[in-house]
């Protein structure tokens, strides 16, 4: 199985506990506490390598899991997802299940995630408008990331999954440069 697979699996799994009725955590919690463990366990490469090293008894990673939890104020329930992490030799993968819990649970909640790339950065009213705009054609709440890509000359490009949208000034040349060399 591979790694991408795992970790959909293991986040399909933790979206279907804290989505749950009476689970008393909000998705966006369980992520910004996840996200704060990860961000220790990358701080600190001892730490990294005795949560991933098989020559470090489960049970001493449990307690070092357990103590960072109380420091961060992780809940219960996600404390227990990383001991599960733990015990099945899966805490290295935990970025790559944050990712895919993020992905599942917007799913799941009608978002859908679109990264924008402009060529300068866009105002407030911009971003509105193009949310606005995008949830038209989805039909879904929009997600949106932000990017600056100085090659584009204008305009911006937004990628929902595999589609995209280009209405940078470059793809609006390209097109215009393609319709032009077919005429001839």
């Amino acid at each position: 199985m591979t790694l991408s697979a795992v970790a959909s699996r293991y986040a399909n799994a933790l979206a279907d506990v804290v989505t749950a009725a009476g689970s008393g955590l909000q998705p966006h919690d369980a992520v910004t506490q996840l996200r704060s463990f990860e961000t220790l366990i990358r701080s600190s490469l001892e730490l990294h390598n005795a949560l991933t090293t098989p020559a470090v008894p489960i049970g001493r990673k449990k307690a070092v899991v357990g103590r960072f939890a109380d420091l961060l104020a992780i809940s219960r329930l996600m404390r227990n997802f990383l001991f599960v992490l733990i015990d099945h030799r899966r805490i290295a993968s935990l970025s790559e299940i944050i990712q895919s819990f993020e992905e599942i649970v917007d799913e799941r909640m009608g978002y859908a995630r679109v990264a924008i790339a402009s060529a300068r950065e866009l105002t407030e009213p911009q971003r509105a408008a193009l949310n606005t705009r995008l949830e038209q054609i989805t039909g879904k709440r929009i997600r949106m990331r932000f990017t600056v890509d100085e090659s584009l000359i204008g305009g911006v490009v937004a990628r929902i999954g595999s589609t995209v949208y280009d209405g940078s000034l470059r793809g609006q040349l390209a097109s215009l440069e393609q319709r032009l060399s077919t005429e001839v």
